[in-house]
């Protein structure tokens, strides 16, 4: 049986190894059997810049190169802790940078993928970071800063952001229930899979012609999560992570 697998929200960072450790024997286990691998964002915890060759990005992009070697394909989505990705990064790695909306055929299932950031459209503080964030002039100057600069205004941005989200209330930093209709009935889908909001979980939707299913992945932890695709349609699993 051919398949698929999408995930989400790994954060990897050193200061965690076993969720590398987790993700290489992932990506081992299913090298040249999966048809293909999606990562709906948020792979690290941050992402300064394709130039950060070091070596447990490396050990990263070598994992995900076996993988693509194998025969598996293999795609890649912004997030909003690692929207500094390239095409550098993809192409060592063997894969290819999708769109945020990108709308995949998974077996028969259309589903519209997403990280899933710009459907929190209550917290206004961060829509004006994220808009910001990936204006391709701001990332220019951002890219154009030596390396232990970029390291010091990422911990920066991740310990505002920490204090931020502490203040915020619960349900602003949830997706919009307005924007998911919106964004599944523009594309043309019953199915809207995305991350970001760590809150794993299979939703029903009303559309105007029907039901459809918002799938949400989860950030890896103590369990690692993803959604198996295949002809049988879509499933939402997760595994305890060592």
């Amino acid at each position: 049986m051919t398949y698929s697998l999408l995930i989400s929200d790994l954060h990897l960072d050193p200061a965690r190894p076993e969720h590398l450790a987790a993700l290489e024997t992932l990506l081992d286990n299913h090298a040249g059997k999966a048809d293909r691998l999606y990562v709906l964002g948020d792979l690290f915890e941050a992402w300064i810049g394709d130039d950060d060759d070091s070596p447990f990005n490396r050990q990263a992009i070598d994992a995900f190169r076996r993988f693509s070697d194998a025969g598996s394909e293999l795609f890649f989505m912004h997030g909003n802790r690692d929207f500094l990705l390239g095409d550098k990064f993809a192409d060592d790695c063997g894969g290819v940078l999708l769109d945020e909306g990108t709308v995949a055929d998974l077996y028969g299932t259309r589903a519209l993928l997403m990280h899933g950031d710009s459907l929190c459209t209550e917290d206004h503080a961060y829509q004006q970071f994220r808009a910001m964030a990936r204006d391709p002039q701001w990332q220019q100057g951002m890219l154009a800063k030596p390396l232990e600069e970029r390291r010091a205004l990422a911990q920066g941005m991740r310990m505002q952001s920490q204090g931020n989200n502490a203040n915020k209330p619960e349900n602003i930093m949830d997706v919009t229930p307005a924007e998911v209709v919106r964004v599944m009935e523009e594309a043309g889908v019953r199915h809207l899979i995305h991350g970001h909001t760590h809150r794993p979980a299979v939703h029903d939707v009303a559309l105007k012609d029907g039901t459809g299913t918002r799938w949400v992945l989860g950030d890896w932890g103590e369990l690692g999560w993803w959604i198996v695709a295949d002809s049988d349609g879509l499933r939402l699993e997760n595994w305890e992570i060592s």
